[in-house]
Formats: structure tokens, sequence, C-alpha cells
């Protein structure tokens, strides 16, 4: 079972999407709040599996408690559910290691899918948001990944990336699966094409 935690200021957003997930076998909604200030403290409490956070909340925006989930090295994976598309929010949220970075309009079922798979350790970002807002600054992937990425480059198979890097096959397919997650893509060339155009490839 995952358990989840919602903060949300508009309260009947808040209720409908707690609904929404309690539909779900393996989801579990333990907790939500309307301020984000309130949100930390039980998300400390409640130590739920991923907290769900608005950006713009009242005494604590969800940036905030973002920041404070990494700094405090909690185990709780944080979801950005937001409207803004902006680029400052979202290179905010790179920084702060947040696991998803999902826009409102979003269908319903893109949230239940993104919940799963940051449990399964994929990194989630909205595809319209990668496109145009990554720059130098907010490379989103992890050493592992670009070394993963640069093998690929070469033309490599899956199963000579993974002895070149002394990995599993399984291994090298979970990061290029999340390589493909964070940039928006769905293949290697889009991905490094994204990574030379921003000069994340040497």
């Amino acid at each position: 079972m995952i358990t989840i935690y919602l903060a949300e200021d508009q309260r009947m957003l808040n209720s409908a999407l707690s609904q929404l997930l309690e539909l779900e076998d393996d989801l579990h909604v333990v907790g939500h709040a309307n301020d984000g200030a309130t949100a930390w403290i039980e998300i400390q409490q409640l130590n739920p599996d991923v907290a769900i956070l608005d950006i713009e909340m009242p005494q604590m925006t969800g940036l905030d408690v973002a920041d404070k989930i990494q700094a405090a090295d909690e185990a709780t994976k944080a979801v950005i559910l937001t409207t803004f598309a902006q680029k400052a929010y979202f290179e905010r949220a790179v920084h702060a290691q947040v696991a998803a970075y999902l826009l409102k309009d979003s269908p319903s079922d893109d949230l239940i899918t993104a919940i799963r798979q940051v449990m399964a350790g994929q990194t989630i970002y909205a595809p319209e948001l990668v496109t145009n807002m990554l720059s130098v600054d907010s490379n989103p992937l992890t050493k592992r990944e670009l070394a993963v990425l640069a093998a690929a480059d070469k033309g490599l198979t899956t199963k000579a990336i993974a002895a070149d890097l002394f990995l599993s096959d399984g291994t090298v397919r979970n990061y290029l699966s999340a390589v493909f997650s964070k940039l928006g893509v769905h293949n290697r060339i889009e991905a490094v094409k994204i990574a030379r155009t921003n000069k994340w490839l040497k």
C-alpha cells in the first residue's frame, strides 16, 4: 500500500483528489492540509510514502516543504502538482530533487501513474516543462544516468552498456527509462539531442 499526504489550499480540490486516490486499491491518503506549515508538521509525524504538494499555499509553499523534506533526508517523495508552469518554480523543484512535477490540467490518470512510477524509483516531469524550460544550470540527470546516456550515444546496445559500466541489463534499462521520463522523450536519440543542446554531455 502506498501512503499519500495531500497539501492543497483549495479545499474542494483537496477533497476531490483524496476521493479519487482512495478509489485505487494500492493507494491510501493518510492526511491532508490546506497550508504548507501544517503539511510539513504532519508529514514528519505520518511519514507518508508520497507527499503531493501544491506550490502556492499559505504560510509555506509546496516548494518550501519540498526543500525541508530534502534537507531532513526524509524518505517521503515530494510530488509537485500545480497550475504554474514557470521556469523559476520548475528549476527550484529540480534543485529540491522532487520526485515529480506535474500540472493540474493533466489527466487524473497521469497523477496516479506518476505516484506508482516515483515509488518505483523514477522521476517524472511534465513533458511540456522539460522542452521549454531546462537549462544548463538545471540538469536533472544524475552522474550515472549521464554515463548511461553517453554510452548509448556511442551506439552501444543495452547489453554492451551494462558490460561497459559493470551494471545489469535491467539496471541500464531502468536508468534509460528514468532519463526518458525526466526529459519527456521516448527514445535515446531525443534524449541525446536534449542533453547535447544543454551541454550535459561532453
